[in-house]
């Protein structure tokens, strides 16, 4: 069953398209794209390959996927790599389908599960599915950051703490659209979709081992994810930082006042010496630049926003937009 687009009479609307951000995934992606239309054989389909600034061969080998799927394959380069949550984004601004899925480039997503998860949305009647993996092939650290980001997106988006926000994920097109209007350098999906919509489900997937290379998701992109939902989606940073010197200003008021007792009436000679003092000195400082760090990064995204920081340049398109057949 399609849909016919509405500002394009006579063209119909793909089923289901579906985004793979792919960054040095030229190994893999060609696997992963055959195996999406043995899945989903019998289904309009629109697969859109973004080549997030990769140093492989994968632009080469997203053009001959485009050649060899001509009419379901587009491949849109971007200039340079802007990170997978970009990327993703930049991959909804070209996507027609009704539904809207999200896979990885390494093969760890199976398509039978993207079709469950297609299947899944539009029986529920919801806005996103997400996949739930009944085991995790990820690494430590990964593993790691995702628990961490789990538990402050439970915090910080009151989201249910039972719902996983993972990567691997189906989106009707009213969500799209929502999502296609963020204009924030640093976009952060999961959150742009908890901000849009409560009516989320999620089923239990198989996730697979890599079958080539290794996680792009080092320490310091996990920290930088992290930063991204902690700090774009909640003003809890700056109320955590006014609470800290708040608490910080009566401690030290506090140990004044019992400094001040203990020289009055219990001990006339206790020295109050060169130590203390530095001690005291080096603690409120760290504070007051803890805080004046929060506020900093708050107004740096500020100023990436408001001075046309792209969340991605296109460098070209190739591949026409789907037409039912």
């Amino acid at each position: 069953m399609t849909a016919l687009q509405p500002d394009t009479p006579g063209v119909a609307r793909p089923e289901i398209s579906l985004v793979v951000p792919v960054y040095n995934g030229s190994r893999t992606i060609g696997d992963v794209v055959r195996e999406i239309h043995e899945g989903f054989r019998g289904h309009s389909l629109e697969v859109v390959l973004v080549n997030d600034g990769s140093t492989d061969d994968s632009e080469a080998t997203c053009t001959a996927l485009v050649e060899a799927y001509p009419g379901s394959v587009r491949l849109v380069q971007l200039a340079r790599n802007f990170g997978e949550h970009n990327a993703v984004l930049a991959g909804l601004q070209h996507t027609t389908g009704a539904y809207v899925g999200v896979l990885d480039d390494d093969g760890q997503h199976p398509a039978a599960e993207a079709l469950r998860l297609f299947e899944a949305i539009r029986r529920m009647h919801c806005d996103v599915v997400y996949g739930r993996y009944r085991v995790k092939h990820h690494s430590w650290v990964r593993n790691v950051g995702s628990w961490l980001n789990d538990h402050m997106a439970t915090l910080l988006l009151k989201k249910p703490p039972g719902l996983y926000l993972s990567s691997f994920k189906v989106m009707n097109r009213f969500v799209v659209d929502a999502l296609k209007q963020y204009r924030g350098a640093r976009p952060y999906i999961d959150g742009l979709i908890y901000r849009t919509t409560r009516n989320i489900e999620q089923i239990d997937v198989v996730h697979r081992e890599r079958r080539s290379g290794q996680s792009n998701y080092g320490p310091r992109k996990l920290v930088q994810l992290w930063l991204d939902m902690f700090l774009n989606f909640s003003i809890l940073p700056l109320r955590l930082a006014g609470v800290l010197g708040l608490a910080c200003a009566v401690l030290s008021g506090v140990l004044m006042i019992v400094v001040v007792i203990d020289k009055l009436w219990f001990d006339p000679d206790i020295t109050m010496g060169v130590p203390t003092i530095l001690i005291t000195v080096v603690f409120f400082a760290g504070v007051q630049l803890l805080i004046l760090g929060t506020v900093g990064e708050y107004l740096g995204r500020l100023f990436m926003d408001y001075s046309g920081t792209p969340q991605f340049i296109v460098r070209y398109v190739k591949g026409q937009r789907h037409a039912d057949g």
